[in-house]
């Protein structure tokens, strides 16, 4: 007789039958919050890695972490110290490591640290006061180093940006290198350090607008002398300046309409590779590299095809790029040695990792993990691309997740509540690596659209640029096609849409439930909703972003009144729910506050939570928890669900059951 197969007792258990949003879920919200650090940037120094890592349990503290080749990593630095820069208030940049020692910014001063492997104290190396650094390159031979600085001390209405260089010891005043454009990054010093190269950009162009390279030679006195513009302009953007190893600079630009990889040599930039695909990342932070060197001839390089990433082997020569087999769609902070390539990577079922990959045979080892919860992949929700037609003939994109969980499943005659999920940015890009909040509601029985609407990088400049003055409504457009879409193919309820936000995607949440009738219910994550108080009232990193955005101002301030919702509450009719930081920069209380108050004026269904101590971002555990519990319950009493746990009620103005 046939011997019978092994079938696992798993698959024999017939699924428990209850309406979707309702499903018990082994994803808890203290899972998504203390189980989760976010990994910042990364820094390599003979073939030792120091990374900063943001710990919820921690308050949102920033630890900065070392680990050599054979060793484990482990801690540096204790607690008051948080390492985060707050140049162009989102930071990014805040350590450098060279040789034995690393640098470092601190978040409650600002100032700079030196620490050096044989103490455990950190030394400033950067005077008391309110100036900001960022994005560090250590002058070996002159013994300082070369950073960002930004300025808010001075009289002026904005803070001034420049490069500076700093003795390593502290003894002597620092030293202004460039100064007079309005903002700088990546400095960069060729191998023999005779030679630099920077990017710097001016009001009102963001850096994936517009940037300009720029190349100096070094003085015997350390000043630069025959300054020489490379390549960008207002209609270029550059990317990562790096030189190779026999003192060629290398650099991303868009030139072509894709952000593709160049040499410059003997006087002419060279194409290395033209491809419908993208080397560069939108500089919303610093330190961010997509490639590095494995020797003269070639680069290890990170690239985005479809919001796909991908890491290869280029021949500078031959133009050839050789993808390198790994299992991730998402690859970050690619620094790379002779021997190793050091990444952030994560895919559907793997949240982001460090990994260090052996080039010679290709192995991998995993450094650190955003979060090591073990979770049933049978209950992880698999995302699948989208892309649907939207207006003016043009196509949007996106990932899909359908309500997943193996132990429940629906009546076969209900259609599961669609949660829209609109990002940051709004140049941000959704990708599909494992993201415990959007599994938090698949595995509760949601199903989710995370849309990459125009706008968003990874798909070339024209589909970014179709943004350009039409914020707050192509945007919408897409997120609206998008459900809709989803609806004519039988994947949602057409009477349950959600849509959330953070930042610019609660803007695009706001405009959709003011301006559109899609949606039944959304959420607010510190969301825009007067673009005139933005705009009088942001940082000078997003000063005039609006002016791309919107149109310039104030000759067009009548449009900048039509698009913002707290203009328009008569005709918005939706339930919505805020959620704000009272610390945040960028987007302050008031844009919240005002919503709320005039539709609680008005009699409409509304909440509101605030956080102390949080910025534009949410880091405290305690804060993670908060919000998503708050917004499942939110959603369950606007849509009639049964929650799966008990959750702190929220306090629901004007709603009646």
């Amino acid at each position: 007789m046939p011997r019978k197969k092994n079938v696992p007792t798993e698959t024999l258990t017939k699924k428990k039958i209850k309406p979707y949003g309702s499903w018990p879920s082994p994803i808890s919200s203290e899972m998504v919050s203390a189980g989760q650090v976010r990994l910042g940037e990364m820094s390599l120094s003979d073939e030792t890695l120091y990374w900063v890592e943001s710990r919820p349990k921690e308050e949102g503290r920033s630890v900065l972490i070392r680990c050599a080749l054979n060793g484990n990593p482990n801690e540096l630095i204790s607690s008051p110290f948080n390492v985060r820069s707050r140049v162009h208030e989102y930071g990014g940049g805040s350590i450098l490591a060279a040789e034995d020692t690393v640098y470092f910014s601190n978040l409650s001063d600002q100032r700079l640290y030196r620490l050096e492997s044989a103490t455990t104290t950190p030394l400033p190396i950067s005077a008391p006061g309110n100036i900001r650094y960022a994005d560090g390159t250590l002058d070996k031979r002159r013994r300082r180093l070369i950073t960002v600085a930004e300025n808010h001390e001075l009289s002026s209405s904005e803070p001034i940006g420049s490069l500076i260089a700093f003795d390593i010891d502290g003894t002597h005043q620092p030293q202004t290198l460039v100064s007079g454009s309005d903002f700088y990054s990546s400095p960069s010093l060729s191998p023999d350090g005779n030679q630099i190269a920077w990017l710097s950009w001016n009001h009102p162009s963001m850096p994936w607008d517009g940037t300009e390279l720029w190349m100096a030679q070094v003085a015997s006195d350390g000043s630069l002398t025959h300054t020489e513009h490379i390549a960008g302009g207002q209609e270029e953007s550059i990317f990562q300046p790096s030189w190779a190893p026999d003192g060629r600079l290398h650099f991303v630009s868009d030139r072509t309409g894709w952000w593709n990889l160049y040499a410059h040599q003997s006087g002419t930039n060279k194409p290395l590779i033209a491809i419908e695909a993208e080397f560069g990342r939108p500089q919303w932070v610093f330190g961010n590299p997509t490639y590095g060197f494995e020797n003269a001839e070639h680069l290890i390089c990170s690239y985005v095809k479809s919001g796909i990433w991908y890491l290869g082997r280029l021949n500078s020569s031959t133009g050839t790029l050789e993808k390198i087999p790994l299992p991730y769609t998402e690859i970050r902070h690619v620094h790379v040695s002779r021997s190793y390539v050091y990444f952030q990577g994560g895919s559907p079922s793997e949240s982001m990792a460090i990994v260090r990959l052996d080039l010679s045979d290709g192995s991998r080892k995993i450094l650190a993990r955003t979060n090591t919860t073990h979770i049933d992949k049978n209950h992880l929700s698999i995302p699948r691309q989208l892309t649907f037609p939207t207006t003016h003939n043009r196509k949007a994109h996106g990932f899909f997740y359908p309500p997943t969980n193996h132990k429940f499943s629906a009546p076969s005659d209900e259609l599961p509540p669609l949660i829209v999920v609109s990002h940051g940015g709004p140049t941000g890009a959704s990708t599909t690596t494992l993201n415990l909040d959007f599994q938090f509601w698949t595995s509760r029985g949601f199903a989710l659209l995370d849309v990459n609407y125009r706008g968003s990088t990874g798909y070339g400049r024209r589909y970014r640029e179709d943004l350009k003055r039409q914020w707050g409504l192509v945007d919408v457009d897409d997120c609206e096609f998008g459900a809709n879409y989803l609806v004519e193919q039988g994947a949602a309820d057409s009477k349950r849409l959600a849509i959330r936000g953070a930042s610019a995607g609660g803007y695009t949440a706001l405009m959709a439930l003011t301006f559109r009738d899609t949606f039944t219910v959304g959420a607010s994550h510190y969301g825009v909703s007067d673009l005139e108080a933005l705009l009088q009232k942001t940082h000078k990193f997003e000063s005039r972003y609006l002016e791309h955005l919107i149109g310039s101002y104030p000759d067009e301030r009548k449009t900048y009144f039509q698009r913002s919702p707290v203009y328009a509450v008569d005709q918005l009719a939706r339930p919505i729910i805020f959620f704000q930081g009272l610390d945040d920069p960028v987007v302050p209380p008031d844009q919240a506050r005002c919503m709320v108050e005039i539709l609680q004026k008005k009699g409409l269904t509304v909440a509101s939570l605030e956080f102390s101590g949080e910025q534009h971002g949410f880091r405290k555990a305690t804060t993670i928890r908060h919000v998503i519990e708050a917004e499942l319950y939110f959603y369950a009493c606007i849509l009639g669900l049964t929650i799966d746990r008990k959750v702190e009620p929220v306090e629901i103005k004007n709603f009646k059951n």
